[in-house]
């Protein structure tokens, strides 16, 4: 075996193609067993996607760890797990078979090799022969590197892989000498993001207002009285309006119609094709100890759904923390090498060490503080499965905890500076601390998901980059006004969301920021209505204020005024069931927080006792009588809670991450992932716009050659599907 391998180090330097066959000496496992023998890398490459099922197959955790089939194991050392592409001979690529019998091309493990990596990336077999980088390991001159064009046609991922044109020679000799940028050394300011290369209206075009039409298209008031008529002698100190917003998906299409055409055509086309705002995206990512084995692999594939999904104008920058935090790749925009070289970093992960969470957000923080050019939608996402143990103590400890330590000032909103960048976080697993990502994600405006079984967590991500790659409606803010002088605002029901009501009472704001497409937002305005000796009253009107991501036009809608009868005898009243259904989901969130200060208190009996009464209170409601979907929705979420309320034991493991991430859907009206809450036949998913459900059911769709999977290959750009019953 030993001179095998001097022959094989000779031929290498030499630039040549081997093949090294198997002998009964190597020491490869047997194809069923992968455990700590299966590469992270491996699953996030396609030739491991199994194709007998109709869904990808996502590993499920087990006792015996993860299974392959035998051709499965066999196709893994056929495909180089750096970067996801074949090691075929002849292609001009040298081939380096390694001692477990595991192949690379050459230039991708010497790479690997450079740094100190002396661990087989697929196997985790340490080696005692390692690649020696000879002086011309690059691509052959004239040649081009393999793309994911050539990986099987058939293969799920590339239900969701735009098909990429193959790099041409010129670029592959200009980057033939280049260290992966995962590799290189940090600079002290993150300033050196890719430049957008489109149109610098995002940041430097006057904004203008506009009440044109097709502006006011991207918006929609509705307002509904808690009852159409009210007997004038009657004062009401707590009469109810419900003000309903909906961002429709035509804004995007309009939005492309006022876009400058004096732009070149190339750069027109690109638009026209994806008439989106594009995003600058950083996604935190907990490479701890904990993370390894199976855990880590699903990331590595879910942050592979994630690369291929997003578009030529969209950035992506990722960071990897554990004890420390570095940055894995500057701020890019995911073309065709953007995106390939993402995937070699995200491969490179591997777990180990401790969970610091506020070293990856402040590094988190200052890319998109540093960065030059700014796209006109900004997100962070943040996935651990821990508790941060250098920062904060943890929520095991029994006493309150400065959760806001963890959040940088810069992207909190809490520094006065105007900047705020939302945080989703993603609490992975039963071990995470849920108190703390969901006041980090609540802090920054962002959502809280839990994700319970690992096996969702792609699922979990393509749900929140569908509202992501979305948004058409930014910094909206809200104005509510009385009429008539004798009214007054009591107040404003509005959530999360920050509202205030001015000194003399008559006016009121409420602040929204982003909508997604179709997405939909509903507040409960008190009233104080005196008697009259008038037939009508006009009670308020409702004004939006928002900004068009893609113009950065600010446009103006106002609704008509919201007037209410008033006979001299009272009728029949007849109560308002948009109005009943939302006093529901309001009343239902106050219970799931009242039971979660219980609970955190010791008294599990207490909180199951509060979820009980507000059901019985629900089922007694106008919507509950009619069966409104809403409110069966929430009557199964309460039940769900009591039931993870059984025992301390349950509690601690998942009850608590189900409530605080139910609280955030219900306070910011945006769906997150609970369980199985992301599995469309599910109830508990009242606001997933079709632009989530899209995304994720491209995550789940295998069947490219059906009609149904070509539809899915498409850019997501229109908005067609109807959103779930609300």
């Amino acid at each position: 075996m030993g001179s095998k391998w001097k022959k094989a180090k000779v031929a290498l330097g030499l630039n040549l193609c081997m093949f090294v066959p198997r002998t009964l000496d190597d020491d490869s496992p047997p194809p069923t067993v992968v455990s700590e023998r299966l590469s992270d890398a491996a699953l996030l490459s396609p030739a491991n996607w199994d194709m007998s099922s109709s869904r990808p197959t996502t590993p499920m955790p087990s006792l015996h760890g993860l299974k392959l089939s035998k051709s499965s194991s066999k196709s893994s050392k056929q495909t180089c797990a750096i970067c996801l592409t074949k090691v075929k001979q002849g292609s001009g690529h040298a081939i380096f078979t390694a001692e477990c019998s595991h192949s690379f091309h050459f230039h991708c493990i010497a790479s690997n090799v450079k740094h100190g990596n002396q661990i087989c990336p697929v196997c985790r077999a340490k080696w005692k022969e390692i690649p020696l980088s000879g002086p011309s390991l690059g691509p052959i001159p004239g040649r081009v590197s393999p793309s994911p064009i050539n990986w099987p046609q058939n293969d799920a991922l590339m239900a969701v892989v735009h098909r990429l044109p193959l790099p041409n020679a010129r670029r592959d000799l200009n980057r033939r000498h280049i260290v992966p940028l995962y590799q290189a050394s940090e600079p002290g300011i993150f300033d050196d993001d890719e430049s957008l290369n489109h149109q610098p209206a995002f940041s430097e075009r006057t904004s203008k207002s506009t009440e044109d039409t097709d502006a006011v298209r991207a918006m929609e008031i509705k307002t509904y009285p808690e009852v159409s008529a009210a007997p004038m002698t009657n004062a009401y100190s707590n009469f109810t309006v419900l003000v309903h917003l909906k961002a429709t998906a035509a804004a995007a299409a309009a939005a492309a119609k006022r876009q400058n055409l004096s732009r070149n055509q190339a750069s027109l086309a690109q638009i026209s094709q994806t008439p989106r705002a594009p995003v600058d995206l950083v996604t935190v990512l907990d490479v701890s100890g904990s993370m390894a084995g199976t855990k880590l692999a699903l990331l590595k594939r879910a942050m592979g759904f994630v690369i291929q999904n997003l578009g030529s104008n969209d950035r992506l920058s990722v960071i990897a923390f554990s004890s420390t935090a570095r940055r894995l790749f500057p701020l890019s925009r995911m073309t065709d090498s953007g995106r390939q070289l993402a995937l070699q970093a995200v491969n490179s992960l591997v777990a180990n060490g401790g969970t610091n969470i506020a070293e990856g957000l402040r590094k988190g923080a200052k890319i998109m503080e540093d960065r030059k050019e700014k796209n006109p939608v900004a997100s962070i996402i943040l996935l651990s499965d821990g508790q941060d143990n250098y920062t904060v103590s943890g929520s095991g400890s029994g006493q309150p905890q400065p959760y806001h330590l963890l959040l940088p000032t810069s992207i909190s909103g809490r520094d006065n500076s105007g900047f705020q960048i939302p945080v989703h976080a993603f609490g992975f697993g039963t071990d995470h601390d849920a108190s703390s990502m969901h006041s980090i994600s609540e802090i920054s405006g962002g959502t809280f998901s839990f994700i319970e079984t690992e096996a969702v967590l792609q699922d979990a991500f393509a749900q929140c980059i569908g509202g992501l790659l979305s948004v058409v409606i930014q910094e909206l803010q809200v104005a509510i006004e009385c009429i008539h002088p004798d009214l007054s605002l009591v107040s404003l029901k509005a959530g999360s969301y920050p509202s205030r009501l001015m000194a003399d009472g008559h006016k009121g704001s409420i602040d929204v920021g982003d909508l997604y497409a179709d997405e939909e937002r509903d507040f409960l305005v008190s009233i104080n209505v005196p008697a009259t000796s008038s037939n009508e009253t006009s009670l308020i009107k409702v004004k939006c204020v928002y900004k068009d991501p893609l113009t950065q036009e600010t446009a103006i809608l106002e609704s008509e005024e919201v007037k209410i009868e008033r006979p001299e005898i009272a009728g029949q009243v007849v109560m308002s069931l948009e109005v009943d259904r939302q006093r529901n989901r309001l009343q239902a969130a106050e219970a799931m927080a009242q039971a979660r200060l219980a609970a955190e208190q010791g008294d599990l009996t207490g909180a199951v006792l509060i979820l009980e009464n507000c059901r019985k209170m629900l089922s007694e409601t106008v919507s509950a009588k009619s069966r409104d979907r809403l409110c069966v929705a929430l009557d199964a979420e309460l039940k769900e809670m009591q039931e993870r309320m059984a025992s301390r034991h349950v509690y601690e493991a998942s009850g608590r991450a189900y409530i605080l991430s139910g609280l955030s859907s219900h306070s910011w009206q945006r769906a997150t992932a609970r369980g199985d809450s992301t599995d469309r036949s599910s109830l508990v998913q009242a606001y997933q716009t079709p632009s989530m459900a899209e995304m994720l059911t491209r995550s789940q769709a295998t069947l490219l050659g059906s009609p149904s999977g070509q539809r899915l290959l498409q850019p997501l750009l229109s908005f067609r599907s109807q959103p779930s019953p609300r």
